[in-house]
């Protein structure tokens, strides 16, 4: 998961960030849907544990994880988990809470949403005239366009075209973002667990060696000094194939994390006791429209027809 709020819709229906965002009506249907069908509900931690134990258990288990530390994981999330007495893990990049880099996604969304004129992106050009359907045209162009730049040039990008449409970049941060003190006082919470999410939010696989490491350890030692606790866990950001591979499995082993997750669509199961840097997720959000649809999510069997019948997926 990401961000959990509840439901604010455009005006003209132009949202292509929703995806990203869950209600708490949404959770809350969603959990109690799993309740009911039989899943326990466990902290990452006492999943690795029956993951490394071979213990299937009597019954299947679900581990919550929301992506980026949204000040409404706080406001809004926490209280849901906390009725259905659920574990849940916040992964937090430390760039975001000091509002020192960019969440290009939203910017890029903002931008096409109020601008107006001729906006390009890597040799990508759209035009803005205040229409829906240029709005979303001009979003299916440029995304993919500022995805697809080299990580420093997008953050780059980000920043001049932000001061292009009076976008702060910062303040987005500081409106969406938990501050190190709302961090705090989630991780002292005895359902919570705060997470490493890299510095700056970078795709590790187009970083060289040694950024993509120092990324990976500074960012959990950051927590650790803010928190004051271990942080034990870690996740790639964006998470797919084209965003952390083999080598990152690896610099996360190194770096002495318990676990890290993909976004890689998946199940686990127990041949992942030995891939425990590469653990699939599957996405939740009211993009589904019905919680019943996670319990189709939750069974393993999409994921399998996605990675074509292989239950691992670390290649």
């Amino acid at each position: 998961m990401h961000s959990v709020r509840p439901e604010e819709k455009a005006t003209d229906g132009f949202a292509p960030n929703g995806g990203l965002t869950s209600t708490p009506a949404f959770l809350d249907a969603a959990l109690t849907m799993l309740r009911q069908a039989g899943y326990e509900f466990l902290s990452l931690d006492e999943a690795l544990q029956r993951i490394r134990s071979g213990r299937a258990g009597e019954r299947p288990f679900a581990v919550f994880t929301l992506d980026d530390g949204y000040r409404d994981n706080q406001v809004h999330a926490l209280p849901v988990f906390a009725k259905h007495d659920c574990p849940f893990l916040v992964y937090a990049a430390p760039g975001f809470v000091d509002a020192s880099t960019e969440m290009w996604w939203l910017a890029l969304e903002r931008m096409i949403a109020e601008g107006a004129g001729v906006l390009e992106a890597g040799g990508v050009r759209a035009e803005l005239d205040g229409s829906a359907t240029a709005k979303w045209a001009a979003w299916g162009k440029l995304a993919p366009a500022v995805q697809g730049l080299p990580e420093h040039e997008q953050r780059q990008w980000t920043r001049e075209q932000s001061r292009r449409f009076c976008i702060d970049l910062p303040q987005m941060c500081r409106d969406l973002i938990m501050s190190w003190d709302e961090l705090r006082a989630l991780a002292s919470h005895p359902l919570a667990t705060i997470g490493a999410h890299t510095l700056n939010h970078f795709a590790l696989s187009r970083l060289s060696e040694n950024e993509a490491r120092a990324e990976i350890v500074e960012s959990g030692r950051r927590l650790e000094q803010e928190l004051q606790q271990p942080v034990r866990h870690f996740a790639y950001p964006y998470g797919n194939v084209g965003h952390a591979g083999a080598r990152d499995f690896r610099l996360c082993a190194e770096a002495g994390y318990a676990s890290a997750v993909t976004t890689r669509m998946g199940a686990v199961y127990p041949e992942h006791a030995g891939h425990v840097h590469g653990l699939p997720r599957v996405m939740v959000s009211s993009k589904y429209a019905e919680p019943r649809w996670l319990k189709v999510l939750a069974s393993g069997l999409p994921g399998r027809m996605s990675n074509l019948g292989r239950r691992l997926n670390v290649a």
